[in-house]
């Protein structure tokens, strides 16, 4: 890529982020019908590589095995720990056929796996092994996204090395198809009302099951046709949609609950990192000091001085 923070066109790419959300949904649900339960769904997350996203290292019997869609190569990759490999080109492939040839290579290296055909998150789904509808993937739309999920990851890395409370991994939910990182004030939260499209309400009551402060990048959608940063407070308190947020671009969205700061703002800064910092670390301290979390306490650095502060701030802890 030209620009490490290259600029993103939902209406462009959209049918490959479309097509990607799908296969994401497949190798996460193959994760989650092999792991053990984590509060919050930590444990169906897939992480940002070098190369792509990854299910991480998966438990079956006596081995492991991992799922790898390589936007380099651009490819899925299936991998074992006895050194078996098998790679499904990510060109011309439908769901369906993503679908079943993972589950076959999964078979041939006497891997059984089991999972709920449905999409989730999602209106109207289309089960798996029917969608031959999705089937679009742009080499350079899948690259350029990628870019921005290496770099949003590095900064949300940052963001989360100075706090020493409860702390999600910076991790993806392939349900949402965001990059998120959350923060917890140690505290019980009310009982979410659920309703997530094809969700069951379980799910979100134990993902917002406590006081939660989250922040990430997600690429638009159809309701919302544009790559953003976002950040939100659940549950919300008062006075927190009229805070003093930075940067100036940044605005609270009614309808989504949350701050949004536009790709395109970040994109286009002089300093895309340091805006980045200023909006995570601006709507996080309005959340927190509005819901009178013990900051002293969660905290390792003290931020007062903003997006430079908090980037020196860290750097001082690593002897930088």
């Amino acid at each position: 890529m030209n620009s490490p923070w290259p600029p993103l066109a939902f209406s462009e790419a959209k049918d490959t982020y479309e097509t990607l959300h799908l296969w994401t949904q497949i190798a996460g649900k193959i994760r989650l019908s092999k792991m053990h339960w984590i509060n919050h769904s930590w444990h169906v997350a897939l992480y940002v590589t070098p190369t792509g996203l990854s299910t991480g290292a998966i438990p079956d019997q006596e081995k492991y095995f991992q799922l790898d869609f390589d936007f380099t190569k651009h490819q899925l990759q299936v991998s074992t720990s006895t050194g078996e490999a098998h790679s499904i080109s990510l060109q011309e492939l439908s769901v369906a056929s993503c679908y079943e040839k993972t589950l076959q290579a999964l078979r041939a290296f006497d891997i059984q796996v089991n999972i709920h055909e449905v999409p989730n998150e999602l209106e109207n789904p289309i089960p798996f092994p029917k969608d031959f509808q999705h089937a679009t993937y742009h080499p350079a739309h899948a690259a350029a996204l990628h870019q921005v999920l290496m770099q949003s990851h590095k900064v949300l890395t940052e963001f989360r090395a100075a706090f020493q409370g409860k702390c999600s991994p910076v991790h993806f939910f392939w349900g949402s198809f965001d990059l998120a990182v959350s923060r917890f004030s140690g505290r019980d939260a009310p009982k979410h009302p659920g309703g997530v499209p094809n969700l069951p309400d379980w799910v979100a009551q134990d993902a917002y099951s406590k006081e939660v402060c989250s922040c990430g990048f997600w690429p638009g959608n159809e309701a919302f046709p544009k790559a953003a940063y976002y950040s939100y407070i659940y549950p919300e308190p008062e006075g927190y949609k009229e805070a003093d947020i930075t940067p100036k671009q940044a605005y609270y969205e009614a309808q989504l609950r949350e701050y949004i700061l536009p790709y395109e703002a970040v994109q286009q800064a002089d300093d895309p990192a340091g805006m980045l910092m200023d909006f995570l670390q601006s709507t996080y301290e309005a959340a927190a000091n509005l819901a009178k979390w013990d900051r002293e306490a969660l905290e390792t650095i003290n931020f007062s001085k903003g997006s430079k502060g908090v980037r020196n701030a860290y750097k001082q802890t690593k002897g930088e």
